[in-house]
């Protein structure tokens, strides 16, 4: 009868107390989350980088288009020795239109570790050839704090069949409003490489995003480069014709 009754005591704890949402939700989806909550289906955003060094900086002016994890389309609008400049990425296909030599080269995976123009982040950071989702193992590792918020710490390993730059990311994910507040960069040889932090949680077309992020290479003392949404929009219509090495070539006029 005592058995009986712990039992039903058990199946009551099991099916009617709430549960915590790392038991009820893998790694790879929380991941998923975040990233579709910064990306959507479609996502139109005007950034601004800046690039900061011990002895001065630079600002850059951007307007991004992205569709889905296979398409991302990134103009340089300034400044004026960089307007025209621009990054296309059609599936796993990278390329790059300069307006200077009116030339479109085509980007070699190798390129993708490469500081994107002498930022802190790396041409994959910003152009997406590799996926967060579908190019990495997730698995759970202790909870910390960041700001005062719970986090998830999600550990993600490279599949061994992925092209990707990192050898591992260690990524923390706010519980409740399930955004990316921090993440580590190590490469092939379990060395730090980058740092990024997330900023300035606010509402954007709807959604409660981070809207500045710093990245900060590790073995650099004051060099950091920090990204900033000044405004984006969440599925528009967008065709994928739109994302073609013919478009980069007049895509200033957008």
């Amino acid at each position: 009868m005592v058995k009986l009754q712990a039992l039903k005591q058990y199946i009551f704890l099991f099916l009617f107390l709430p549960m915590d949402r790392a038991s009820a939700q893998t790694a790879k989806e929380i991941i998923t989350i975040t990233e579709e909550k910064m990306r959507g289906n479609t996502s139109q955003a005007n950034l601004i980088i800046r690039t900061v060094r011990p002895t001065w900086s630079r600002e850059m002016k951007i307007k991004a288009w992205i569709k889905g994890n296979d398409y991302s389309m990134l103009l340089v609008n300034a400044p004026v020795r960089d307007k025209g400049i621009v990054f296309l990425k059609r599936k796993k296909e990278v390329w790059n239109w300069i307006p200077a030599i009116e030339k479109t080269i085509k980007l070699p995976p190798s390129m993708m570790s490469q500081s994107w123009m002498g930022t802190d982040f790396t041409n994959d950071d910003l152009v997406k050839e590799s996926s967060l989702v579908t190019d990495y193992t997730h698995s759970f590792s202790a909870d910390t704090l960041i700001d005062r918020r719970n986090c998830y710490t999600i550990i993600m390993m490279p599949k061994p069949e992925a092209a990707v730059v990192w050898g591992r990311l260690v990524v923390c994910i706010d519980k409740e409003r399930m955004v990316q507040l921090h993440a580590r960069f190590y490469d092939e040889d379990d060395e730090l490489i980058n740092t990024m932090n997330a900023y300035d949680i606010k509402i954007m077309d709807g959604r409660l995003i981070p809207t500045r992020f710093e990245m900060m290479p590790s073995n650099k003392k004051n060099h950091k480069t920090v990204m900033i949404y000044e405004s984006v929009s969440f599925n528009r219509p967008m065709d994928e014709s739109f994302f073609s090495t013919d478009k980069m070539r007049y895509i200033i006029t957008q």
